[in-house]
């Protein structure tokens, strides 16, 4: 089994297949009455060899997968209530249920976590994060350090993700530096190797590839800068990329200027590089979500003047901001005011920072100036030091063919992770149109750590099935 893509999704998938297996455990008090009756009887026994539709029967909550939903209250029974209650399950690792696989990723296990700006705090709270038979609160007491408002800096994550890995001896199945550029199913026929391309791993490799099988070609990037090509086959691969890869564009004239930016990454390394200072010209942050919020505030950490475009008003229900406790998250509720009261008509106390609430960007110029209009057709031009586009990220499947299209829930549109993701099925997370190829995480819908597991469980009893 390949699995292109190592961060939480494909971390956790590792730790099935290595032989970690959950059982229920023989003191299982669970608060839902009818999940209760059903796990008494499977006291004992392994997870990942039940019926796990019949015990995700009558299951509520904020994911729409089934599985998601039980393996979350396995864990945390009464996690939406806030409450502590001990997860159900007890792990045990049995090596005589490994299935061989190789985790394909290019950066530290961890995957995006590691490309955040490390000062940020996560959305989700910190015990949310973490991942099977490792409390994160406890790794981070025994760092020293503990959760704000019950939240963590994404360099916490990344740092925990990357330890998570070692902790379970889990390296031997991770292969960094590799860039996968092409997954296809093969007809059943034979292929003939380019002699300049190595194989690595044991799973399926081989020449000659029988029918139902998939071929994985890409790329080790090793010490010296250069590129060393792969092929593998395999019967099954489990993709588990993520979807910060591709940054959302808006198509606009000038959005490929050297002068703009598409991630709050790039924000970070012009203020390290003291590209950007109180003098310059103000940087236009363009969307309304938590990363453009993100980037507000780091320009404003750095008294960095800031113009802030958004297309909704500022009152608009659907905003994120008005889905967030305000005790909780007080960095983005105060982003939410500077939005409603610093616009170009008020004059507020935030200085340095205009908001421009249901404004559209027209046009970049090469002399950095940039073209915007509002709700009434009056158009303005403002002059700009630098501008980042912070509307969202999708998938990058460019390795599969027509970028995945024909797998997602409706194939006439590009897969997102939250509107179009990939068509799989419920409980097994295979992909309903290509039998032996699997998806995790953002590309199955499951946005949020706490709910991937569920598939990555779905997923390895599938696996194990097929063994």
């Amino acid at each position: 089994v390949y699995l292109p893509g190592n961060g939480p999704s494909g971390i956790c998938l590792s730790y099935f297949l290595s032989g970690h297996r959950p059982y229920v455990k023989e003191s299982a008090a669970h608060p839902n009455p009818i999940l209760h009756r059903k796990l008494q009887d499977i006291v004992g026994q392994s997870l990942l060899e039940q019926d796990l539709q019949f015990l995700c029967e009558g299951l509520e909550g904020r994911s729409p997968s089934p599985l998601a939903l039980l393996f979350d209250t396995l864990v945390r029974p009464d996690g939406d209530l806030g409450g502590s209650a001990e997860s159900q399950l007890t792990w045990r690792r049995e090596a005589g249920h490994c299935v061989p696989h190789l985790v394909l990723g290019k950066g530290p296990p961890g995957g995006a976590w590691h490309s955040m700006e490390g000062s940020m705090f996560t959305l989700s709270l910190g015990d949310w994060m973490e991942l099977p038979s490792m409390r994160f609160r406890d790794w981070m007491r025994r760092r020293g350090r503990h959760l704000r408002n019950d939240r963590a800096t994404t360099r916490d994550i990344a740092q925990y993700y990357q330890h998570y890995v070692k902790e379970f001896s889990l390296q031997e199945h991770f292969v960094l530096g590799s860039v996968v550029t092409s997954v296809r199913p093969l007809q059943g026929h034979s292929v003939a190797l380019d002699p300049a391309e190595e194989m690595c791993g044991q799973p399926g490799g081989g020449a000659d590839a029988p029918p139902e099988m998939y071929e994985i070609r890409g790329f080790h990037e090793v010490e010296s800068g250069n590129a060393s090509p792969f092929c593998l086959y395999a019967q099954n691969v489990v993709l588990a990329t993520g979807s910060y890869d591709s940054p959302s564009r808006l198509g606009v004239e000038g959005e490929d200027l050297p002068h703009v930016f598409h991630t709050i990454r790039d924000l970070e390394r012009a203020l390290e590089m003291q590209q950007l200072d109180p003098d310059s010209d103000p940087v236009l942050i363009v969307g309304a979500g938590l990363t453009a919020a993100d980037a507000v505030l780091l320009a404003r950490h750095s008294n960095v003047p800031v113009l802030h475009a958004f297309r909704r008003a500022v009152t608009d229900s659907g905003m994120v901001f008005s889905q967030l406790p305000q005790l909780m998250f007080p960095e983005y509720h105060k982003v939410h005011s500077m939005m409603a009261e610093q616009s170009l008509c008020s004059c507020g106390p935030y200085q340095g920072y205009t908001s421009l609430p249901r404004h559209c960007l027209l046009r970049l110029s090469p002399d950095r100036k940039c073209l915007l209009e509002d709700a009434g057709g009056k158009r303005t031009v403002f002059n700009i030091s630098m501008a980042f586009i912070l509307i969202g990220s999708n998938p990058n499947l460019s390795f599969l063919p027509d970028h995945g299209r024909p797998l997602a829930l409706d194939q006439q549109q590009p897969i997102s992770s939250k509107r179009n993701p990939l068509d799989t099925e419920l409980f097994t997370y295979e992909c309903v149109r290509q039998p032996g190829l699997y998806a995790l995480g953002p590309l199955a819908g499951d946005n949020f750590v706490r709910f991937l597991q569920g598939g990555a469980l779905g997923v390895a009893a599938s696996l194990l099935k097929k063994m």
